[in-house]
């Protein structure tokens, strides 16, 4: 029997969950599953890039498992036809493909910030013949046949100025790494998960960070006022200066990055400056193809696009209008189209919305945090159980709607994360006493 070919335009974690899985429950021979990505790297733990950044782990150990699929690198995907079923990508090769799963991803958003790129160059005269070219090609139109790159209908962007970095790929990491000498002054802008644990991990080689956030506190999508406070007190024993209600306006220096203004006048002195200011799902191969897009590239209960034999899963997928998904929700999403495509559950469909689970653990396990469900408790109805220990540095806290718990935050010790997420999982009933669950064995009392 001829294998199904399944072609999956992008290689970071959706994909490789994907491509192992599939084959797992397919069976030997029954697909053949190439992966195509972007980066000169196999797929890696993306969500480990501060600890990778801060020596806590080596860059070997981040690879994760692709089961027996091909894997090509450095090989980005230009335009997708769906009709055709074919794929074209940046070394010249059409592949086809009985399916296709984007598995794109998400790109930095960068800030409005002023004097952020650096001078552009003056422009240089394009050859008659160059010119006379164009004109033609422009006069006589494209062959409706040929595949469009997205990238060929747009400008080079321009580059950022020198010293302002992003942290999305390991090759960002070892630039920000070879950038991050000891003693350097550095300034994180944006205070949600990549900047708290990037500004940690900058202050651990040694340099003197700023954090700007520009919320009331940080990783507010994840924490409470109170469990965000607790974070900042790590972070500054660590060495980092945190601003919170601050936002970047401008960068200061003509070529090179020399500090960082903020709203209310101020400019910090910055050698080093690291963008965290979110991500927004990739969706221009989509869009080009004609698939429909919204915020993402909309995918319903099976995870089919708007065109057949096309699918998305991951941060570029955009299911019942939600967005942006966690690992654990985009290993969902891998597991169950893995289930479809392999023929073992063709009936298989991802939850509506997994409710939100979020984990932060620095290099030393000086800084861990974890967070699931409504952890702030903003839902009707709902009552609190809150654990302090400010000279260990600890913060733990239940939210609970009658005896149901529906959320949780722990900084500073993790120890009961794994019974608490089951017992959220499997919709347990709290004790009499709540608070039995925030008091391990060996944790503060």
């Amino acid at each position: 029997m001829t294998p199904r070919r399944i072609a999956v335009v992008g290689a970071g974690m959706a994909a490789a969950r994907f491509a192992r899985r599939v084959h797992e429950l397919a069976g030997p021979g029954a697909v053949d599953v190439v992966l195509y990505g972007a980066e000169p790297d196999r797929p890696y733990h993306r969500g480990l890039l501060p600890a990778l950044l801060a020596g806590g782990y080596a860059g070997a150990s981040l690879a994760l498992p692709t089961g027996a699929a091909t894997v090509h690198t450095a090989t980005p995907v230009l335009a997708l036809d769906p009709a055709a079923r074919v794929l074209r990508t940046a070394a010249g090769a059409t592949p086809a493909y009985d399916a296709v799963v984007l598995a794109t991803g998400a790109e930095p958003i960068l800030p409005p910030v002023r004097d952020l790129y650096r001078p552009a160059p003056r422009p240089v005269p394009a050859p008659a013949t160059a010119t006379a070219s164009a004109t033609a090609s422009a006069r006589h139109g494209a062959d409706p046949g040929t595949l469009v790159a997205p990238a060929a209908r747009h400008d080079t962007p321009p580059a950022l100025k020198a010293g302002v970095h992003l942290l999305r790929t390991l090759a960002d990491c070892r630039h920000l790494a070879a950038d991050a000498a000891p003693g350097r002054t550095a300034v994180v802008v944006g205070g949600g998960a990549l900047g708290t644990g990037t500004a940690h991990a900058l202050a651990a080689r040694g340099l003197r960070v700023q954090l700007v956030q520009r919320a009331p506190h940080l990783i507010p999508r994840h924490l409470d006022a109170p469990g965000a406070a607790t974070v900042r007190r790590h972070l500054e024993a660590g060495g980092v200066r945190v601003h919170t209600g601050r936002t970047a306006t401008a960068l200061t220096g003509p070529d090179h990055v020399t500090g960082v203004g903020l709203d209310d006048g101020q400019v910090l002195p910055a050698e080093l400056v690291l963008l965290a200011c979110g991500a927004r799902p990739r969706t221009a191969l989509a869009r080009a193809a004609g698939l429909a897009v919204r915020t993402g590239v909309v995918v319903d209960d099976r995870l089919a696009t708007s065109a057949p034999g096309v699918y998305a899963l991951g941060d570029c997928a955009e299911h019942r209008g939600t967005t942006g998904t966690d690992a654990e929700t985009a290993f969902t999403q891998a597991d169950v189209l893995a289930a479809r495509l392999g023929g073992h559950d063709p009936a298989a469909r991802p939850a509506a919305a997994a409710p939100a689970r979020f984990r932060l653990s620095t290099a030393g396990g000086e800084l861990d945090v974890a967070s699931f469900g409504d952890p702030r408790g903003d839902a009707p109805h709902t009552d609190t159980v809150r654990l302090t220990d400010a000279t260990r540095g600890t913060y733990k806290k239940l939210v609970l709607r009658g005896d149901a718990l529906v959320g949780a935050i722990l900084v500073g010790d993790l120890s009961a994360v794994g019974e608490l997420t089951g017992a959220f999982e499997r919709g347990e009933s709290a004790p009499p006493d709540p608070l039995q669950l925030l008091i391990t064995e060996g944790a503060p009392s």
